[in-house]
């Protein structure tokens, strides 16, 4: 059929079965283009039933011609992939014949074995981030990005970061309104563009009782109000003294620190995928002003805002 783009999933051994919820962007926005425009098959190096890493399997073709393939996604598991000689050589030809490449989480271990990160920025999950560094010191590892695209050559962080990843080449293909629409009908909380952090604030401060839970789901849901630790040790139902030694003891960081984090990560979000002015973000974030948030931001991220709006590029644009 005219239009139509093969996209070749190439299942290692063990491979986590998140890696197959990659596919339902692109099976999604087949709904919603003139023609069906994407044809998903599944690859292995032997052929057959490979077996994911939770047990069941799944059938695959043996690796065929790459040119064959507008897009080939290599899908690993939860444990660094051990790729073979031929593996490794048909991922550099796939390079050179095919118009995309990806390397999902651990996957871009294998990308790069195959030597296709060399001078390249990319990304993997942040757990094996020391690990990566060290095998290839000539790949400029961006972690802090949840996809990276550079050139032809794509690579997502850990699990789910796939999915965006897949929402991106979508954008890529058929633009920014096809693209929102993909995500809608995934019933994504929001579409998250590539520059964004791999993890939020809220998991650091994973507190393990109800009662500093529901401190921190308050805060969360009223950032732009002062938050005083007297506003905050009321909703704990505890002095001021109790609840910062309980706060503490439980986060590992002071109630005021614990604010201001959870501010960045917020206003973070908000200049990557909107245009509105700082100031304005500020203000909704509870930073009062925009100098008290560039401070806030020098201390957290280690950039200011403006730095973090650019480096998001054109998909900040709502």
């Amino acid at each position: 059929m005219a239009g139509v783009r093969c996209i070749g999933f190439l299942l290692c051994p063990d491979f986590d079965f998140m890696g197959l919820a990659v596919t339902s962007p692109f099976a999604v926005a087949n709904r919603y283009v003139a023609d069906t425009t994407y044809d998903i098959r599944f690859l292995s190096e032997a052929g057959g039933l490979v077996r994911s890493g939770c047990g069941p399997a799944v059938e695959t073709q043996r690796l065929s011609e790459p040119s064959a393939f507008d897009t080939i996604i290599v899908a690993a598991g939860i444990s660094l992939p051990e790729s073979s000689p031929d593996f490794l050589a048909y991922l550099r030809q796939a390079a050179r014949s095919a118009r995309r490449l990806a390397g999902l989480c651990l996957g871009a271990f294998a990308v790069a074995d195959a030597g296709l990160l060399d001078g390249r920025r990319a990304t993997t999950h942040w757990r094996y981030a020391p690990q990566f560094r060290a095998r290839y010191p000539d790949c400029a590892l961006d972690i802090g990005k949840i996809y990276v695209a550079d050139g032809n050559i794509w690579t997502s962080a850990g699990m789910s970061a796939g999915i965006d990843l897949a929402v991106g080449m979508v954008e890529a293909d058929h633009g920014r309104h096809v693209a929102r629409t993909v995500a809608r009908g995934l019933v994504m909380e929001r579409r998250r563009a590539g520059g964004q952090a791999q993890h939020s604030a809220m998991l650091d401060f994973d507190a393990p009782s109800d009662r500093i839970q529901s401190v921190l789901a308050y805060a969360r849901q009223n950032l732009r109000r002062p938050l005083t630790t007297e506003d905050l040790a009321a909703v704990a139902c505890l002095s001021p003294r109790q609840f910062t030694r309980a706060f503490r003891a439980e986060t590992g960081v002071s109630p005021a620190k614990a604010i201001e984090v959870m501010r960045v990560e917020a206003a973070k979000h908000m200049l990557e995928q909107s245009r509105l002015p700082i100031e304005e973000i500020a203000g909704a974030t509870g930073f009062a002003h925009r100098e008290r948030m560039r401070r806030a931001f020098l201390r957290v991220q280690g950039e200011v805002p403006r730095a973090i709006r650019r480096a998001a590029g054109p998909l900040a644009v709502v």
